[in-house]
């Protein structure tokens, strides 16, 4: 087939210059006093944000030349993760030379994008393997993501959960992926909330804090933009949809009800905020509508990994189908791209 020309590449989404990596220096959140009165007067119109993520899917779509280079631009955007028990430190070695080297190279040769830097934006792990992931990602520029505070359900003792930060970060973590106390929101202590995820964006230190609001257990979207606002007003530099591991996960009409709260934060306060959908998403074309929703919404430059990530772990595996298809004209077996 023919190349992509690496102009047509590096041009998707229109504006982007590069395949940037995270940049630790940039879009921290300093947060703000908490407004209760902002929060309080949040509504939401669960019918009409319905109707505007339904429309997502088939309003814009992207094929051939500009499909793949769209897709290159998720795999640079996904925070490549594994979070099972029985996770051993050969795993983590696995997918972190996946995260170095996602797309085989003969691949990327077909697609005429051998020489950009396609890598993951980071990888995802448990405390206990981030020693390991820090040392298999040495000089590659991918910085090491842990989740914290009790994840996935939140609930161990206050000390533990700091500490379990604390001694993240000292390990090594750039990134580190909290857990709120649902029961915060769901009893409107916003105090409460604000004052758990002020202490963890001070325990992060110089790693940046991104808080998962389990959006599958806060009962309504109102309550999702709310936590939204009052995390972001504590200081959090990502919201993040799910741990992967609620009955509901990311939905469209929960990452639209998230990006708006981000557009208003940012429009109020002047800062950005990064957004992470988990949980659930795991095709290529389930990317595509979280890509298309983030520039319609937020604009170009919220597709790049300092401001939007995917949690993902099977996902990788299906784009990487979908980029063979488009170079060879047909479709592989998923054995062909092992995760790990």
């Amino acid at each position: 087939m023919a190349t992509l020309p690496h102009n047509k590449l590096i041009a998707v989404p229109t504006g982007a210059a590069t395949f940037d990596q995270p940049d630790h220096d940039e879009h921290r959140n300093p947060g703000t006093e908490l407004d209760l009165d902002w929060v309080e007067a949040v509504r939401v119109n669960r019918s009409a944000v319905e109707r505007r993520a339904a429309t997502l899917p088939g309003r814009r779509t992207v094929k051939k030349q500009w499909q793949a280079a769209w897709l290159l631009r998720a795999i640079t955007l996904m925070d490549l993760t594994t979070l099972s028990g029985d996770d051993t430190p050969g795993t983590v070695r696995r997918l972190c030379a996946k995260a170095r080297q996602p797309v085989r190279p003969d691949l990327l040769d077909a697609l005429g994008a051998r020489d950009l830097p396609i890598r993951t934006a980071a990888v995802c792990v448990y405390h206990t393997l981030v020693p390991t992931a820090v040392e298999a990602l040495r000089g590659s520029g991918i910085p090491v993501a842990a989740v914290s505070t009790g994840f996935p359900a939140g609930l161990s003792p206050w000390e533990q959960r700091v500490e379990e930060i604390h001694a993240s970060v000292e390990a090594g973590a750039d990134e580190i992926d909290i857990v709120i106390t649902r029961a915060h929101v769901l009893t409107g202590n916003w105090q409460a909330l604000y004052d758990e995820v002020r202490a963890f964006r001070q325990a992060c230190g110089p790693a940046h804090l991104k808080t998962i609001l389990a959006t599958g257990e806060l009962a309504t979207l109102r309550n999702v933009a709310r936590a939204s606002l009052v995390c972001m007003m504590a200081g959090a530099d990502f919201i993040k949809t799910s741990t992967g591991k609620e009955a509901e996960n990311a939905t469209l009409p929960v990452g639209l009800t998230m990006v708006r709260a981000i557009r208003e934060y940012r429009e109020r306060t002047g800062h950005v905020i990064g957004f992470k959908p988990a949980g659930g998403i795991k095709t290529a074309k389930q990317s595509l509508d979280w890509l298309m929703m983030m520039k319609e919404e937020l604009g170009t430059d919220y597709l790049r990994p300092n401001l939007f990530r995917f949690g993902a772990s099977s996902l990788l595996g299906d784009i990487e189908r979908q980029l063979e298809h488009h170079a060879t004209g047909r479709y592989s077996a998923a054995h062909r791209h092992p995760m790990a």
